[in-house]
């Protein structure tokens, strides 16, 4: 019966993973290095937000759309989560919320960076 632990420690490590911070990697751009998405676009934080509080909404969202959570994600580290007016969650970096651009179409695009003095790449 050595198959059953193992499976257990599967469905353990599997349901941790479930958990766990946002995928994030840092990527080059011809700004820099900067924090993007597990998809390679480029996260930005607003300036006009507070720690924990999105204020980027209708027209602002489509344009900067969010970087929405899973249901099941949790805040790990320096990665956490803020809950939106429509209550779904949003990732943040050290209590900012995080957002695209919708003008980045391929990885190490960051064309948002300095977009009205008020949006920055997120940095490492």
């Amino acid at each position: 019966m050595r198959f059953l632990p193992l499976v257990t420690a599967f469905s353990l490590i599997s349901a941790a993973c479930a958990f766990a911070a946002p995928a994030v990697q840092t990527v080059e751009t011809g700004k820099g290095k900067v924090i993007a998405a597990d998809n390679g676009m480029t996260l930005y934080t607003y300036k006009k937000d507070e720690k924990g509080e999105s204020y980027c909404y209708d027209k602002c969202a489509t344009n900067w759309p969010p970087y929405l959570a899973e249901g099941s994600a949790a805040a790990d580290g320096d990665y956490t989560l803020v809950e939106r007016k429509d209550g779904k969650k949003q990732w943040a970096l050290k209590g900012m919320p995080l957002y695209f651009f919708v003008k980045d179409t391929k990885t190490g695009d960051a064309t948002g960076d300095g977009v009205g003095k008020v949006w920055d790449a997120a940095r490492p």
